[in-house]
């Protein structure tokens, strides 16, 4: 049986959402809404987001409502915030500036 992932500390919280600013802490989780150029675009988005949450077994809490979309993480099976949160999160946003940059 795999070990629970360790909470995130929150001084490593505070670290990530000093560095990430679009992201916030609400509700236990960390949320971000991006706002695409187009609704594909948009669309495409999450196409990549959730290759990189198959690939990390961490799948976000996403809500799509015409060019913007919102990511939510948590680990639920360890009752809280964690590493992979964060990671997921970071990954993102390099996603999307990558996408928006190459428009």
């Amino acid at each position: 049986m795999a070990s629970k992932p360790t909470l995130l500390a929150p001084e490593a919280l505070q670290s990530f959402l000093s560095q990430h600013t679009e992201w916030k802490h609400e509700g236990g989780m960390i949320r971000r809404t991006f706002e695409a150029p187009t609704f594909l675009a948009g669309i495409a988005f999450v196409e990549q987001v959730a290759q990189a949450a198959e690939k990390a077994d961490h799948h976000p809490d996403i809500d799509i409502r015409w060019r913007k979309v919102t990511l939510a993480l948590v680990t639920h099976d360890a009752g809280g915030l964690t590493a992979r949160d964060t990671a997921l999160a970071a990954e993102a946003d390099r996603l999307f500036t990558e996408a928006t940059r190459a428009r």
